[in-house]
């Protein structure tokens, strides 16, 4: 589903000239993007690879992990 506000452009990269231009874009792109959602896009991109290698599996039960956050000093 499409959020509102999102660009949809259509871009055309000539190749092999435009392949960089289209990385730098690219990278350009996740870097104007708030942490969150880098982490959200990873862990779905994660799960997607996971469920092509084994799709019988259940890779959402394999993938969850507890997390602690330690608070460290200041030196």
């Amino acid at each position: 589903m499409l959020e509102e506000g999102v660009d949809k452009t259509i871009r055309r990269y000539t190749y092999p000239d435009g392949l960089e231009e289209l990385k730098a874009e690219e990278y350009r792109y996740w870097q104007s993007r708030p942490i969150h959602e880098r982490l959200d896009a990873a862990a779905e991109l994660s799960i997607m690879g996971y469920q092509m290698k084994e799709p019988a599996r259940d890779v959402q039960q394999r993938l969850q992990r507890t997390l602690v956050r330690i608070q460290r000093t200041r030196r």
